[in-house]
């Protein structure tokens, strides 16, 4: 292992994919008829939507855990 905070790296995956999530341009493939389809955009959408929900809650993750190191207990 890299010695580097899972989380944080857990996120910066996250935020690969959202990327290359909106790269793919589910709108302007919606246009197209579906046979020409490299993907389902509402599948697209669909996990677009779960990526975003599963960057919330490792920055939340990553907050607490940076609340835990300071000791502090703010925002409990």
């Amino acid at each position: 292992m890299s010695g580097t905070d899972p989380v944080i790296e857990l996120e910066v995956e996250i935020e690969a994919e959202l990327t290359a999530s909106e790269l793919s341009r589910p709108k302007e493939s919606a246009e197209l008829p579906p046979s020409k389809w490299l993907f389902d955009p509402t599948d697209v959408q669909r996990e677009e939507v779960g990526l975003r929900a599963l960057l919330g809650a490792v920055e939340g993750l990553e907050g607490d855990s940076r609340s835990r190191r300071r000791g502090t207990g703010e925002g409990t």
